[in-house]
């Protein structure tokens, strides 16, 4: 048997892994109290069918050591992991205007703004995150690309094989939370101040066109690919479950696309399990 322990910020998705998680084939247990946590275990310890369970700040214990102590009592004799939902506080409030909940911090005190319990939240929940096996940023995802992105680290862990994950951004939006390495590429030549071009994405043939035009941007591609070609055997044999790649320009539109593209597409014809996230062009095509 399997454990896989959900949690996160509310409104960051855990009920969507709780889903992804069910149609994988886990019995999903959803809000259990920690301190019956180990007491379930042991009840479905001679399972054979996975188990998926589901704790936020709702049912936390009072004292934050507690839940450490717990997880690492249950590792050291079943096969738990720990999948933590995060995203942004921008992300947090459009998600909770957009469906009217009340967030479970805001309840118990009628003087706390849903800012203020969003961030208390974050806070109280900071030492679970950092001890997580598997950690995704929902922040800018639809549904679908967030279930799928759970879907792909869960079924790639269970398998061993390292998923990566390459996201182009703009930094005009933030650095991605979860990105293991970052490249800034600002610095190749921009389609922006091309007025025919402006228009257009990485994805579009001429931005293609205009950057393979540019020895800079092949040399960088290459670089890029080297590198992490270089150091993969050994972030593979690390038993990391996925390796995110962020490459960032000031909008997110055509340098990091195109080369976010071309570099998880040449992974990918390797054989790796891929995922390729555009995070501005879908934070701009919902808006």
């Amino acid at each position: 048997m399997r454990l896989i322990v959900v949690s996160g910020q509310s409104g960051a998705g855990k009920s969507v892994a709780l889903r992804v998680l069910e149609d994988l084939g886990y019995y999903c247990v959803d809000n259990l109290p920690v301190d019956l946590l180990e007491g379930f275990v042991q009840s479905v310890q001679s399972s054979k069918q996975n188990v998926a369970v589901s704790i936020d700040i709702r049912n936390l214990p009072t004292e934050p050591n507690l839940v450490e102590d717990v997880l690492t009592k249950l590792k050291k004799s079943s096969d738990v992991n720990v999948l933590f939902l995060d995203a942004n506080k921008e992300t947090l409030l459009k998600r909770y205007s957009e469906t009217r909940r009340i967030h479970p911090l805001s309840l118990s005190s009628e003087n706390t703004s849903l800012e203020q319990a969003i961030e208390k939240e974050k806070t109280i929940l900071s030492p679970l995150k950092e001890n997580a096996d598997l950690v995704i940023d929902s922040s800018n995802q639809s549904l679908h690309d967030l279930s799928e992105t759970i879907r792909m680290r869960v079924e790639g862990r269970e398998r061993k094989d390292l998923v990566m994950v390459f996201q182009s951004f703009g930094f005009k939006y933030g650095l991605p939370s979860d990105a293991d390495y970052v490249f800034d590429v600002r610095f190749l030549p921009n389609p922006h101040w091309e007025p025919d071009l402006r228009p257009l994405t990485g994805l579009d043939a001429p931005i293609k066109s205009f950057l393979e035009s540019h020895q800079e941007v092949m040399d960088l591609k290459q670089q890029v690919q080297k590198f992490i070609e270089h150091w993969l055997p050994l972030l593979e044999k690390n038993n990391r479950s996925y390796l995110t790649v962020a490459i960032g320009c000031t909008g997110g539109k055509h340098r990091s696309v195109y080369l976010t593209q071309q570099i998880g597409e040449y992974f990918a014809e390797l054989g790796h399990q891929v995922q390729i996230r555009h995070a501005s062009l879908e934070k701009n095509h919902k808006e």
